[in-house]
């Protein structure tokens, strides 16, 4: 059984309310979203430890004990081209849970017109492989535990 962390301070969101079909549909996989909190610039870390297979300035994947795992920072956020994103990693990495791998500023992204909010994705697997979720509605700090997937 795999945790997954937070990868930023927030509050919990299913995905069916995430302001995007394709992830409110679950179309991308089983997961969660976060609303992020806090003002300023935010630092989004690894959920899990394993080797970056994608790192894009709003988005990464993760890929840890067969398990892929998806961080979305913001939506329609790659409409931005990297701008108000820096990148503290490199894809191919091995990373440890909590590293930082990109730092944004969430209240930019809405003062643009984008959502902010974050899912969280596990990838090629079945909702039912998803435990331990934390309820829609609670705050979470970076590293705190999110769900687990078996």
């Amino acid at each position: 059984m795999i945790s997954i962390l937070s990868p930023l301070n927030g509050t919990v969101m299913t995905l069916s309310e995430v302001p995007d079909p394709v992830f409110a549909q679950g179309l991308v996989g089983p997961g969660l979203a976060l609303q992020p909190s806090g003002d300023g610039e935010v630092t989004a870390v690894a959920p899990v430890a394993g080797r970056i297979v994608k790192l894009h300035p709003h988005a990464f994947v993760i890929q840890a004990d067969g398990v892929g795992v998806l961080v979305h920072l913001g939506i329609d956020t790659v409409q931005l081209e990297g701008e108000g994103f820096t990148l503290l990693a490199e894809e191919g990495a091995e990373v440890s849970a909590g590293d930082g791998l990109v730092r944004w500023n969430p209240a930019r992204i809405v003062e643009g017109g984008r959502s902010a909010v974050c899912p969280i994705i596990i990838l090629d697997t079945a909702p039912d492989n998803l435990g331990n979720i934390t309820a829609a509605g609670q705050s979470v700090n970076s590293g705190d535990q999110l769900f687990t997937v078996a």
